[in-house]
């Protein structure tokens, strides 16, 4: 298990909170953890010039990272910068996909923007050839590879489709495209103008991504492993060269040979020695996007659970250490954005993979269930069953313990439900993002009581030592306070780094923003913005 010890450094660094006199008490804003450098990081390139840039899905954007301090900045920004993976051309064109929107997009030399597809979900992977030809796949979303037309006036040509997740990949000395297949554990070679595919190398676990360096030599990461080989085109023979934490997403040299990777779960960017072995982070993370959290108490310590994308972390907060529970590809997890603590037992929620999934009480993952719509947060109940959040459809689902496909409607009706809390007296509190509400609903007979509305934006909850609720009120940037019998709201702190916007298309509850109440009556919430963690200490 991997700690970070910033504890003395971080929740030491205080930051000036607009709080409002009308709340409860007086409070104090402190940062938790370091803040993050990207919202999630895959696709990386290194430029003609030297310029190491890496690119964001999530924080759709494109960075610029200096290898010698670790800066980073932004290249591109959003919208239009979102990045799956990205390359430059001979011409100094820089090309890139943005997977959620499904669209490819061309950065020229003299500045101007081209679309080069649109309307193709999915869009990951993309190599230009020594002359100028672009190439593109659909991977996750779809299943092909195509030819862009780098003018943007043509559309995209279909080549083949159905190859096996053809991913990360790069033209060879040959002429030949050279990429993993993702869901095959396999390597591939493909002939772009005969469209034919043959396999050149297998027995992978998760393979990622290609590329050549200056020599000719393959070299590939794998995620699930967190290898790094150079790979034999003509023999299939693969050589282990480095090996890091799993959830490695891609891979680019520069002109020296020198090689960088990327890691999704720690928002690294690595330098490795393909000589020794040996690697060096240049950029990382705590965190990776910090979505919703929650505070389990076990012996008299309390642990901060934080649903990360990638990862699912907790923060001691007896010293603010942060270790790993679970990450992506090493674990059984699929992209976790919430998460809940009851009975000793967490439970997570992955609002756009469909997934719920609880962890025994040793931390460890359990069955991993599909099939849910859009799952904003789930709850284990005292008799073992699940209640899940369904925020696209507008219900709360109950889930039977001991099988998770036996699901029937608790509640429907609601507007964008949201996080939801137990109340200790047979009912629950959930925020409705969309329709700017907090209800109550009964476990028991699924009726639903309107607690307050007039809010913007609700997401996370919590209940105060007092009684009180403490919501997120995203769209207005702050925390606040509802008395549940009155619905009388107070603000406790404004101007808060909170509200994120997501690509178009995407739920408006994109990554979560919880909300944790510590015995002490401290209040953490997740910054969507910094991707951290901070705390209202009460004063």
């Amino acid at each position: 298990m991997r700690v970070l010890r910033n504890a003395t450094l971080f929740a030491a660094l205080t930051i000036l909170a607009a709080c409002s006199d009308s709340a409860e008490g007086s409070y104090t804003l402190e940062a938790v953890t370091a803040p993050s450098p990207f919202h999630g990081i895959h696709g990386i390139t290194v430029t003609k010039d030297g310029k190491i840039l890496a690119g964001s899905v999530v924080g759709s954007a494109i960075y610029e990272i200096d290898r010698e301090s670790g800066e980073t900045s932004i290249f591109e920004p959003a919208p239009e910068g979102m990045a799956d993976d990205l390359e430059e051309g001979p011409d100094g064109t820089l090309a890139w996909t943005a997977f959620l929107d499904g669209k490819v997009y061309a950065r020229k030399p003299d500045g101007t923007l081209l679309t080069l597809a649109d309307g193709l979900p999915g869009m990951n992977s993309l190599a230009w050839t020594d002359n100028g030809r672009l190439f593109a796949t659909q991977v996750f979303l779809g299943d092909a590879l195509y030819e862009l037309d780098p003018s943007g006036e043509n559309p995209p040509r279909k080549i083949m489709e159905g190859m096996g997740g053809l991913n990360g990949f790069d033209f060879g000395p040959d002429g030949k495209l050279y990429g993993p297949l993702w869901f095959k554990k396999q390597v591939a070679r493909v002939d772009v103008d005969a469209g034919t595919l043959e396999v050149v190398a297998e027995g992978f676990a998760t393979p990622a991504a290609a590329n050549f360096n200056s020599k000719g030599e393959l070299h590939l990461v794998d995620t699930e492993a967190g290898h790094v080989y150079r790979v034999n085109t003509e023999t299939g023979e693969k050589t282990l060269l480095a090996e890091v934490d799993p959830a490695i997403d891609n891979l680019a040299f520069d002109d020296d040979d020198n090689l960088f990777i990327t890691n999704m779960a720690d928002n690294a960017v690595i330098a490795v020695d393909t000589k020794t072995g040996e690697s060096k982070s240049i950029v990382s993370g705590p965190l990776a996007v910090a979505g919703d959290i929650a505070i389990s108490e076990a012996a008299g310590t309390e642990t901060l659970y934080v649903a990360d994308l990638f990862s699912v972390r907790k923060i001691d907060l007896a010293d603010m250490s942060v270790s790993e529970v679970a990450r992506v590809w090493s674990s059984n997890i699929d992209y976790p954005m919430s998460i809940s603590a009851t009975g000793g037992r967490i439970t997570v929620a992955a609002l756009t993979a469909g997934a719920v999934q609880s962890f025994d009480d040793e931390e460890k993952p359990l069955a991993l269930h599909h099939g849910f719509t859009t799952p904003a947060d789930a709850i284990v109940l005292d008799d073992g069953s699940i209640v899940v959040s369904e925020y696209a459809r507008g219900a709360i689902v109950r889930a039977a313990g001991n099988d998770l496909d036996d699901r029937s409607d608790l509640a429907t009706g609601l507007e964008g439900p949201s996080m939801m809390m137990l109340d200790g007296k047979g009912g629950l509190y959930i925020t409705e993002r969309d329709g700017g509400g907090v209800s109550h609903v009964d476990l028991a007979s699924g009726e639903r009581s309107l607690v307050a509305d007039g809010l913007s934006a609700p997401e996370g909850l919590d209940i105060a030592p007092d009684g009180q609720l403490v919501i997120a009120e995203v769209g207005e940037k702050r925390i606040i306070s509802i008395n549940p019998e009155t619905g009388e709201k107070k603000i406790i702190a404004s101007d808060l780094p909170i509200g994120f916007e997501g690509p178009d298309g995407a739920p408006a509850l994109f990554i979560p923003t919880g909300v944790a109440i510590a015995a002490n009556g401290d209040i953490y919430f997740s910054s969507d913005i910094d991707a951290r963690i901070y705390r209202l200490k009460k004063g």
